[in-house]
């Protein structure tokens, strides 16, 4: 997909690295050359302009743009104003940063669906792996259900995962495991490498070091991740 990003902050220029790793056109948009410098060779393009003047779009391909992603965390006005700027000049899928209350209601009221908070967001993701004992990584669906990395409990070491009975027993289901495996490389030197094993048969033996990832609600999760079992 072709995108554009309004601002180069952290977020803006995390969020251009991680798109343009995975396949997309990604051009990068702020007002200050040494961020443009930062992001220049690493995606497809970057423009030093000020986006609050409607003028300056003129450089930018915004009418061939599948989505503008307004990333923009310094100045409220500037990202109100760009959205509203987009929003006028391309039929682009708009996702814009919020940074208040306020800045959701305006976004609302300009008919903007995909809002996000990437410091609550982000706030909200450690303040999970920290409240679920094991927790390796987690993945929201919704407000019931998630997607979790969790280590895995000493009592299911040599089972396999029919004998676990977890879908009948957690309520959870396991989609894969993520096993460490060591390796020698071509100079004799061990090394550890992490691989995902894919879907997991019912005669998979759980084995030392494993990650299982597992889908289920957030109740059942956390119950798994505090117990002792």
């Amino acid at each position: 997909m072709k995108i554009i990003i309004f601002g180069l902050g952290n977020f803006g220029m995390s969020l251009a690295f991680s798109l343009t790793e995975s396949g997309n056109e990604v051009v990068g948009v702020d007002k200050q050359m040494e961020k443009v410098n930062i992001v220049k060779d690493k995606i497809a393009h970057s423009i030093c302009l000020d986006s609050t003047n409607e003028l300056a779009y003129q450089a930018l391909p915004i009418k061939q743009t599948d989505i503008a992603v307004v990333a923009i965390g310094e100045n409220e006005g500037a990202a109100i104003i760009t959205t509203a700027i987009i929003k006028k000049l391309s039929d682009a899928k708009v996702i814009s940063r919020s940074l208040s209350p306020i800045h959701d209601t305006v976004l609302n009221a300009m008919g903007i669906t995909s809002i996000v908070h990437p410091e609550q967001e982000a706030a909200q993701k450690l303040t999970d792996k920290i409240n679920l004992k094991n927790i390796v990584d987690n993945f929201k669906i919704d407000e019931k259900y998630s997607i979790s990395e969790i280590k895995t409990p000493e009592e299911f070491l040599g089972k396999s995962i029919k004998d676990l009975n977890i879908r009948s027993k957690y309520k959870l289901n396991i989609i894969t495991i993520i096993r460490t495996n060591e390796r020698v490389n071509l100079i004799g030197n061990a090394t550890t490498a992490r691989e995902v094993i894919g879907i997991p048969e019912a005669d998979t033996i759980i084995k030392p070091n494993d990650i299982l990832v597992v889908f289920g609600r957030n109740d059942d999760i956390s119950k798994i991740c505090q117990s002792n079992l």
